[in-house]
């Protein structure tokens, strides 16, 4: 099992609505959950802004989270995640 964390600073709370729409079936074609989620995060060390929204994924193996990120059925929900505010992806994996 490998790992996503998923930063949001959410600037269209109505693109990130038809975001999270969409997101649970592309989620699901990778095997992918959402292993923990907030709103709310709390900064334990360090200076840059907080998201939005923090979001810990985790995927079967590399390739699943890799296919994801990559899949050319899926780049219309990945621009409606990017069309919602910022965002970064990291894969620790």
């Amino acid at each position: 099992m490998v790992y996503a964390f998923v930063q949001i600073t959410i600037t269209s709370p109505e693109t990130f609505a038809e975001y999270a729409k969409a997101a649970g079936p592309a989620m699901a074609k990778y095997g992918a959950t959402a292993q923990a989620m907030s709103t709310e995060p709390v900064r334990l060390e360090g200076d840059n802004p907080l998201p939005t929204r923090a979001v810990l994924l985790s995927f079967p193996d590399k390739d699943a989270a890799l296919g994801w990120a990559n899949d050319p059925d899926l780049q219309d929900t990945h621009a409606l995640r990017r069309g919602s505010g910022t965002s970064d992806i990291v894969l620790l994996a």
